[in-house]
């Protein structure tokens, strides 16, 4: 079933938790701008994520994380971030963390990122690699993972 295993489900299976465990938490962060800043991080998250996706469409290459590229896609969004996607749903997450007032729960957006990591980034690197070559590694070298 490897068309469950994707950044999305995995995403939503962490929205789930904080929706789950967030009531039930004992304190919340405290400050007053928690959650403007919550929702900053959500649309901003997926803003990035459209505009990314949207660049991916018009170089003719997938966004689907286990399907081959066909193109590097290395302007734009992707002249700052390699994984900008990804980055999107990280900041998602945090975000809707915020938004629930649930600071116990902050932990979930490194292990979501650690499991994108080891799940999606290091195949997908690969791919690029033995697909572009001298031009992924290039890449590498002038734009982080992240940011």
């Amino acid at each position: 079933m490897k068309w469950l295993d994707i950044p999305p489900v995995w995403l939503l299976l962490h929205l789930g938790v904080v929706w789950f465990l967030a009531p039930m938490l004992p304190f919340g962060f405290g400050l007053p701008g928690t959650r403007p800043f919550g929702t900053f991080l959500i649309i901003g998250g997926l803003s990035l994520m459209l505009m990314a996706v949207w660049e991916m469409h018009q170089a003719r290459t997938t966004p689907i994380p286990h399907m081959q590229p066909s193109n590097l896609v290395d302007g734009g969004v992707f002249a700052v971030s390699r994984n900008p996607i990804y980055l999107g749903d990280a900041l998602v997450l945090g975000g809707v963390v915020l938004r629930a007032d649930a600071p116990l729960l902050v932990g979930l957006v490194p292990v979501f990122v650690w499991i994108i990591l080891v799940r999606f980034i290091r195949a997908e690197e690969a791919r690029l690699l033995a697909a572009l070559g001298d031009r992924f590694v290039a890449y590498t070298a002038k734009t982080g993972r992240w940011i």
